[in-house]
């Protein structure tokens, strides 16, 4: 288990940019952005199947700000976007699982991951997008992160930590403290993917986790999450007092 102050011990990680030049490649369901920084052993999975039935709409293509005062052109820059942007601050390999609305929102996204993983049976839940994740990774990974695309809230710094916690003891399951119980953002070893392949139906591996004993960590934003029109009209409020220069500065 890490302690409380194992944040300050770790040492120093910087996020690696995007690289120039990348080659995209199309097989089958899977389309690769091969880059030349590629962080195997501990990549990215932001979950974005869903079928927004709340909302009414896509919230993967739900519009942002511009990202500074010089860009005006907001159009193309979807929620998406903010997910993926936060992804990179753990990893530059970012893979978005995808199944309702693909492929609509890779189209629209103006930020691309390293790889789309669609998963044809994304009806039935985040168990799916979990499994399509995880069997995407190949023996390298030592672990995997685990993302949402309706937190465009997350501060980045605690982001950043985590991603260094992880790292530090990278057999250690990790997650978001959510009052007690921990979720995404997650860290899951590679010893626990064998028990999240074996979940079912339209539930996360947060009971896992806290079964684990996973240790939780303070990301502020997790609870800034949209599920309804209510939400969004919220969240749209906070951006548009906040804006995303400061927290999705980085790539």
């Amino acid at each position: 288990m890490i302690d409380g102050g194992i944040l300050a011990k770790i040492t120093e990680y910087s996020s690696l940019a995007d690289s120039p030049g990348s080659i995209s490649y199309c097989t089958g369901f899977i389309i690769l952005n091969f880059d030349k920084l590629n962080d195997q052993q501990f990549p990215v999975l932001v979950l974005a199947a869903g079928a927004s039935s709340r909302l009414g709409r896509p919230k993967a293509l739900l519009p942002l700000g511009p990202r500074d005062p010089e860009e005006k052109d907001s159009r193309n820059r979807i929620l998406l976007d903010a997910a993926i942007g936060q992804g990179r601050v753990l990893s530059p390999d970012v893979r978005v699982v995808c199944g309702a609305w693909y492929p609509l929102i890779r189209f629209r996204c103006r930020r691309q991951p390293s790889i789309w993983l669609r998963t044809p049976d994304w009806q039935h839940g985040i168990s799916a997008s979990l499994s399509a994740g995880l069997r995407s990774l190949g023996p390298a990974a030592k672990g995997a992160f685990v993302l949402v695309a309706d937190q465009p809230l997350l501060d980045l710094n605690a982001l950043e930590a985590f991603g260094k916690a992880a790292r530090y003891v990278p057999d250690q399951p990790i997650a978001a403290d959510y009052g007690g119980r921990p979720g995404v953002p997650a860290y899951l070893p590679r010893w626990l993917w064998p028990l999240v392949l074996d979940l079912e139906g339209d539930k996360g591996a947060g009971q896992l986790l806290a079964e684990m004993r996973a240790t939780r960590v303070d990301i502020p934003g997790v609870h800034d999450d949209v599920d309804t029109p209510a939400d969004w009209r919220r969240i749209r409020a906070l951006l548009s007092r906040k804006g995303l220069t400061a927290r999705q500065s980085r790539r």
